[in-house]
């Protein structure tokens, strides 16, 4: 048998309130297994994303990274990036400001911020998109204010849906089944009550049908709502069954997402 240091951090948590933010896993490795083993870890854990991490061996404070849901590997993973470098600064790991991740979406760092953290990724482009029926009517939000295409992220179609308030996207109760049909990850968003903006995120592309704090899609909503409200740095809430709060800074090519990481489960896997 095999051992693998293991932990689940809940990403972007709502401040200190329990049972909140982005549940990922992070497991550390000495070198890669072959990939039904790393996708059978995930469909283990059962969780939206669970990061795998092997140390490089030519460069301090940095690491490989994979992540996967319980079906597929993904291209670019916020929360679970962000649980990884929250994870190795509580481990002593990091001997400097930074863990630095080489991915599948180029380097990703994370470093400290006072008692949050920050995350570096790439902004995700988006464009003007055209309606799609089948989703409006799955989401059940009523005609949205505007919708635009996202750039792929996992391979999948993304929208992103713009709704008038945060009514709407509290309220909305998608018919899953149909978004499934639909085939396509959607971001719905609005301006928020108390915050710059709030969102949700449905996934049925890459087989969850809603992950609570996504860190992939506020590099979309980090450059919308900045050109939109003129706005450099942001507060932002996902909310749903599960919420989570987090900062956006949209600094061109880049964005910068400021939170917290809160520990919930430290152990080991045995294989």
């Amino acid at each position: 048998m095999v051992t693998l240091p293991y932990a689940e951090l809940h990403a972007f948590a709502d401040g200190d309130l329990p049972f909140t933010g982005n549940p990922a896993g992070v497991c550390l490795l000495e070198t890669w297994p072959d990939n039904r083993t790393l996708l059978g870890i995930a469909l283990s854990n059962n969780l939206s994303e669970t990061a795998f991490l092997v140390p490089k061996t030519d460069e301090a404070d940095a690491w490989e990274l994979r992540w996967f849901t319980p079906t597929v590997e993904v291209d670019l993973c916020g929360h679970a990036t962000f649980a990884s470098g929250a994870w190795l600064h509580a481990r002593g790991a990091v001997n400097g400001d930074e863990a630095r991740f080489d991915t599948r979406s180029g380097r990703l760092t994370v470093r400290r911020d006072g008692d949050l953290f920050a995350m570096d990724l790439p902004k995700v482009s988006f464009e003007t998109g055209q309606s799609n029926p089948l989703i409006e009517e799955a989401l059940g939000g009523g005609k949205p204010d505007a919708i635009f295409d996202v750039k792929r992220i996992h391979g999948a179609d993304y929208k992103l849906v713009i709704y008038p308030d945060e009514g709407i996207v509290a309220r909305l109760r998608p018919d899953h089944a149909t978004l499934a049909v639909a085939n396509t990850n959607t971001i719905v968003t609005a301006p928020g009550d108390r915050t710059d903006f709030v969102s949700r995120f449905f996934a049925p592309a890459s087989g969850v049908t809603e992950d609570p704090v996504t860190g992939s899609a506020h590099c979309t909503l980090a450059p919308y709502w900045g050109e939109r409200l003129g706005k450099s740095r942001m507060t932002a809430r996902q909310i749903g069954p599960r919420s989570g709060a987090l900062e956006v800074e949209p600094k061109g090519e880049r964005v910068t997402l400021i939170g917290r990481a809160t520990p919930y489960l430290d152990g080991q896997l045995t294989l």
